[in-house]
């Protein structure tokens, strides 16, 4: 049989299931990734579960989310994180040294391996020819602890680009040309897998690029082959030995496939306040800028610095525009220093940040209120920034850079300049000092986890009851994302390690009653929610349904879920259920009581059932997806619970 890229990663480690669509399969993880917003729950987890040492062939923690030290609680967790991975057997990346996703790819990314991490832009490193997926932070943890991911068999899109990007055109223009034809519901059930010729002219941090941002569309990951482009990176990197072929093969098929001539693109823009919201640049050209911003790992590479410098030195920004260089990799910023970019891009008026993800997740470099952010970003959700009323529009580096010097939106090609060429450096900087190697096992052992006065375990979790006879709190509409669920950035994320804490914002952007209504539920059985398509699109973060649990949540009732939360639900034992009749939805408004007695029987005897309304007067059809797997940890109150309850059965 000939199998396309996608199938042949999923055939080399797959340990349970069959390669049907929307089936249950378990595969093997070769690698993890952890980031500190998530990270700090994940060594928590390992705790609990009693972890000696990593099972997987390299897992990292690394250091870039939340980097303000205004107080001491991100650096104590800094240290809790740098203690865990001595103690656990993992890579650290400590603060500075960079964004995750390219140090990755610069350090650890091989292709023909699995890599899950507790964000949802790890699928960046498919570009490195993996099968990269973003998840909940527990189901990393039980990947560090060697137990298979399990997740929904993916459907795989194939897309051929053919051609080659027109002057001013770049990698973030591809990725929004499919956003703009598709949304960000897209993906969803899909592995994106890119070929064709046009591949030839696309670099390894340009496939970067792309295959970031199909988080955006929901989907599953995105897959690009290990070509010889990936050969040569590699060899920059001092890591050719890493590098395997691998190829479709001849004659493999898709389950949907799609053509994009990238020679036939122009800039585009994602405008306020959706990654689908994608425009041409010229057709909003002229609207005011606030800020201009260059980095993140959706635009990380050397070149798409460069790029920004090039088009800005020997000029001046516009007055009124701060022109933000947030740096993603130790290594990156070193080449840019050398080649004279940081210098150009200073002399221009750029504000220089440290590497790390900072404005992209809330952490600095927020907008002033009722002005607009121009950003090479991945996301532009409400409130993502900071700023609560943001109006944040997602961009190209060379329409970013253009747009700066103008102070307004600018497509690029109306400046009175020729394309700049961009030539990587001759030697570029390989510092393996990025990733502190694991300690040996017996060293390991040794090592005293480090908890700050800011650390708390997380509370017991009681199992699903009988009957669950619950008002409903909150009715929301579509593409409710986990930044609205549970914001980011400074204010916030500082209280990751505690639950108590991080609760108090939990719906606060939807509304600010939520948290003082939903504490009062707790004792009385709990409550649900209500929303619309696409609920819980956004980061993996498992503290938007953590938090919520805590809180009383046990049932989310919407249209349809997006991948990673509709797990996290399940992980942290809140029962994910959807509409049979989406016109029910109509029928249903917050204060209404719902009623599900029987509730064990009724998701294990089949996937449809009933729930009753306002005491018996109506009742609505509801399904859930949950596999015989899943529904044994819903009863149990959650994956922790489960974990415990098989921990037991082989004492």
């Amino acid at each position: 049989m000939a199998f396309n890229v996608t199938q042949k990663l999923i055939d080399g480690h797959l340990l349970s299931g069959e390669m049907t669509p929307g089936t249950e399969i378990g595969l093997k993880i070769d690698q993890t990734l952890t980031q500190d917003a998530t990270g700090t729950m994940v060594m928590l987890e390992l705790e609990a579960m009693g972890l000696d040492y990593a099972k997987t062939e390299a897992s990292a923690q690394y250091v870039d989310h939340n980097l303000i030290q205004v107080d001491s609680k991100n650096p104590d967790d800094h240290l809790f994180l740098e203690s865990a991975t001595r103690r656990f057997g993992l890579y650290y990346s400590r603060p500075g040294n960079g964004v995750s996703h390219p140090v990755h790819m610069q350090r650890l990314a091989k292709p023909g391996k699995t890599l899950l991490g507790s964000d949802s832009h790890t699928c960046a490193n498919g570009c490195m020819g993996m099968l990269a997926m973003g998840a909940g932070g527990i189901d990393v943890a039980m990947a560090i602890a060697g137990e298979p991911f399990y997740v929904k068999m993916p459907q795989v899109w194939g897309i051929e680009l053919k051609g080659r990007l027109p002057d001013w055109v770049s990698a973030k223009d591809v990725i929004l040309e499919l956003l703009r034809r598709h949304d960000v519901k897209g993906g969803v059930g899909y592995v994106i897998e890119y070929f064709g010729d046009g591949l030839k002219h696309l670099s390894a941090m340009d496939r970067h690029v792309i295959a970031n941002m199909g988080a955006e569309l929901g989907a599953t990951g995105t897959v690009f082959p290990s070509d010889d482009e990936i050969k040569r990176y590699l060899k920059q990197q001092n890591r050719e030995e890493d590098w395997i072929e691998l190829k479709a093969d001849r004659g493999a098929s898709y389950d949907r496939y799609e053509e994009i001539n990238i020679s036939e693109l122009e800039p585009l823009v994602a405008k306020p306040s959706s990654p689908g919201n994608v425009v041409a640049v010229r057709d909003i050209a002229g609207e005011p800028i606030y800020q201009s911003y260059i980095g993140s790992s959706a635009n990380p590479g050397y070149r798409d610095f460069a790029i920004a410098a090039e088009i800005v030195k020997g000029k001046q920004v516009a007055n009124g525009v701060s022109y933000d260089i947030n740096p993603s990799s130790r290594q990156i910023l070193t080449d840019l220093v050398e080649e004279g970019h940081i210098a150009s891009l200073l002399q221009a008026g750029a504000r220089l940040h440290q590497a790390g993800c900072n404005g992209c997740i809330g952490m600095g470099q927020a907008p002033a209120s009722g002005r607009n952010s121009l950003r090479t970003t991945p996301r532009n959700f409400p409130g993502r920034s900071g700023t609560r009323e943001d109006s944040v529009f997602l961009c190209s580096p060379e329409t970013a850079a253009a747009s700066a010097l103008t102070g307004k939106i600018t497509d690029p090609r109306t400046l009175e300049m020729d394309y700049p060429k961009i030539k990587e450096p001759r030697k570029p900087t390989v510092d393996e000092s990025l990733l502190s190697v694991p300690l040996p096992l017996e060293q390991a052992r040794e090592v005293e986890l480090y908890k700050g006065p800011n650390i708390a375990s997380i509370p017991e979790m009681n199992e699903l009851p009988y009957t669950l006879e619950i008002p409903i709190l909150l009715k929301m509409g579509d593409n409710i994302s986990t930044d609205e669920i549970l914001a980011g950035g400074a204010r916030v994320l500082p209280f990751r390690s505690n639950l108590p804490e991080i609760s108090k914002f939990v719906f606060e952007i939807v509304d600010e009653t939520y948290y003082e209504r939903a504490r009062k539920t707790v004792e009385q059985g709990g409550h649900a929610i209500i929303g619309g398509f696409n609920y819980g699109q956004g980061s993996s973060r498992e503290h938007a349904a953590l938090a919520p649990r805590y809180l009383g949540l046990r049932v989310a009732l919407v249209k349809d879920f997006a991948r990673i939360h509709w797990q996290n639900l399940v992980n942290f034992g809140i029962l994910p259920l959807t509409f049979v009749n989406e016109a029910d939805y109509d029928k249903l408004k917050q204060g209404d009581i719902l009623t599900i007695t029987d509730v064990k029987n009724k998701i294990q005897q089949g996937n449809e059932f009933s729930i009753s309304l306002n005491g018996e007067k109506e009742s609505i059809k509801v399904r859930h997806a949950l596999s015989a797997r899943q529904i044994d940890m819903m009863i149990k109150g959650g994956l922790i619970n489960w974990v415990k309850a098989q921990q037991k059965v082989t004492t």
